[in-house]
C-alpha cells in the first residue's frame, strides 16, 4: 500500500478558520431553513417549555454525533477505538477512529451517517410540530455546523481512487492505494 493523501484539516486550515466557517454554515443553514419553515407554520403560539430539552440535547449532540459514525461501523462488524478527552466542564470531546483501513465506500458511509440519521430527523421534527419547530430548527442548524468537517472529508474521499482504503487517526485521515505490481513475461 502507499500513501495517496494524508488530510489532517487542523493543519491545512486552522482550527479557528474551521470554527469560523462551521459557525457561519450554521448560521446561514438556520437563516435558510428558518424562512421556509415559518412560511409553512404561519404565527403559532410558541411553547417555551421546549427550551430546556433543546439545550441538554445541543450539550449532548457531539456525543450523539460520534457515536452516529461509529453506527455504521458496528453494523460492518468494523472495530472503531474510542478517545475520550475532557478539556472543560460540559463538553466532553469523544472522538474515534478505526483499527483497520476501510474501503471509500464504507468510509463514505461512516462519514455521512449523522446527516443522514440526526439532520434528516431534525427537518422533518420541525415540519410535523409546528409549537416546536424552531427548535428543532435549532437543533439542526448546529449539527449541520457541526458536520462542515464531515463534508470536507467526504468531498476528499469522493476524489480519491476507486479501489482506495482509508485509515482513520486521531485527528487526520489517510488515503492508501494498493500498489500494482506488473510482472514481465
Amino acid at each position: 500500500m502507499s500513501c495517496w493523501k494524508i488530510i489532517n484539516f487542523n493543519k491545512e486550515y486552522g482550527i479557528n478558520r474551521l470554527y469560523l466557517q462551521s459557525f457561519l454554515i450554521g448560521l446561514l443553514a438556520f437563516i435558510l431553513l428558518y424562512v421556509p419553515f415559518s412560511i409553512k407554520h404561519g404565527t403559532i403560539s410558541m411553547n417555551e417549555s421546549g427550551i430546556f430539552p433543546l439545550i441538554i440535547m445541543v450539550c449532548c449532540l457531539p456525543v450523539i454525533h460520534t457515536f452516529m459514525h461509529i453506527l455504521p461501523l458496528i453494523m460492518m462488524n468494523k472495530r472503531a477505538r474510542l478517545i475520550y478527552k475532557r478539556n472543560t466542564i460540559f463538553f466532553p470531546i469523544i472522538n474515534y477512529y478505526t483499527k483497520k483501513q476501510l474501503t471509500k465506500k464504507a468510509s463514505l458511509l461512516a462519514a455521512g451517517a449523522p446527516t443522514l440519521l440526526i439532520t434528516l430527523p431534525g427537518m422533518t421534527a420541525a415540519y410535523l410540530f409546528s409549537e416546536f419547530y424552531v427548535y428543532f430548527l435549532i437543533f439542526t442548524a448546529v449539527h449541520i455546523a457541526m458536520t462542515y468537517t464531515d463534508f470536507l472529508y467526504i468531498s476528499y474521499i469522493a476524489k480519491a481512487p476507486k479501489q482506495s482504503f482509508i485509515e482513520n487517526r486521531t485527528n487526520e485521515i489517510t488515503i492508501l492505494v494498493k500498489n500494482e505490481t506488473k510482472s514481465a513475461v
